[in-house]
């Protein structure tokens, strides 16, 4: 029986190759957060908005606080002149006045960001009934858990961005007239708050190919677009990705955003081998805990694109 080993370290693989036969336990925590890593930046959709990486932690204890950030909700103030005055900062205003205007006073919170939802897995594995190297089927096995967990971060992902989305825009029809309009609000939505980024559009497959099969797509206006191939990599300023319909809440047509303005993590409690008592064998096991976070100022740059006709289907 071939295994897959295309996304394992190989430093996984060295690990799995010695069997636990003489040990009770074996760890494969540190294995296991690279394993899920490395998944996590070929298979998650929203992998950009979380800054295109899983921050994984492997031996984490059982406590509520994955980690401890300092932000500062204080905008950068930036004054439209220099003051010259005769008396400002000189003769009468020496000691009472500055040419640099208002001073601002800057203070970091410290934010404690916790963990919102947990993961766990327990398989086993008897010599006498898996007919594959032992060694190997741990190995297979950690790949499919990771590529599952990572599912599970994606979907998990797609909810949170949903719940934090600062505004909904509403997309009437598929017509080439309200795609147009709907990517004018939304270029215009992100220069008005004055964003800095690349944005990003996550789209189901049905907007997707309305972008792709508009007349505005075209090479010749450099729109990133190839038909033949049903591709596009750019429109009206935002990247564009097709994402699967299932990574949507109900209702919901395209999430947007600046790329990397979220965080998502885990904590690894455990990742481990230890022989059973019930069958000759191991049982494979894993628990660990997950979530996401977003600064409250950063929500103003993620906005949600709803379906304007699932209420007129339902009524009708």
């Amino acid at each position: 029986m071939k295994h897959k080993t295309s996304l394992i370290p190989m430093n996984l693989q060295t690990f799995a190759a010695g069997e636990n036969n003489n040990q009770a336990v074996r760890s494969y925590q540190k294995q296991f957060k690279e394993l899920l890593q490395a998944v996590y930046q070929k298979q998650a959709y929203f992998r950009e908005f979380f800054g295109g990486g899983v921050e994984a932690l492997d031996g984490v204890t059982h406590n509520k606080t994955a980690f401890s950030i300092k932000t500062s909700d204080i905008p950068v103030v930036i004054g439209t002149e220099y003051n010259k005055g005769a008396n400002v900062a000189f003769g009468t205003g020496t000691s009472s006045s500055t040419r640099f205007g208002e001073r601002q006073e800057i203070i970091y919170t410290d934010t404690d960001v916790p963990y919102d939802w947990e993961w766990v897995f327990h398989e086993g594995i008897d010599r006498h009934t898996v007919n594959n190297d032992f060694a190997a089927t741990i190995a297979d096995r950690a790949e499919l858990q990771a590529q599952a967990k990572v599912q599970l971060f994606d979907n998990k992902g797609g909810e949170f961005i949903s719940k934090i989305a600062d505004q909904s825009l509403i997309l009437e029809t598929m017509s080439n007239e309200a795609v147009l309009r709907l990517f004018n609000q939304l270029s215009n939505a992100y220069v008005n708050m004055e964003a800095v980024g690349t944005k990003m559009a996550w789209v189901k497959p049905e907007l997707y190919n309305a972008i792709v099969d508009h007349p505005i797509t075209t090479t010749a206006k450099r729109s990133g677009a190839n038909v033949d191939d049903n591709a596009i990599i750019r429109f009206k300023g935002f990247q564009i990705k097709e994402v699967p319909e299932t990574k949507f809440q109900e209702g919901e047509l395209a999430y947007t955003s600046i790329i990397g303005v979220g965080k998502q993590f885990t904590g690894i409690n455990t990742s481990r081998t230890i022989e059973s008592e019930d069958f000759d064998g191991v049982a494979f096991q894993g628990a660990g805990k997950a979530g996401e976070y977003i600064l409250p100022a950063n929500k103003k740059a993620v906005i949600k694109v709803v379906d304007g006709t699932v209420g007129e289907d339902q009524a009708s």
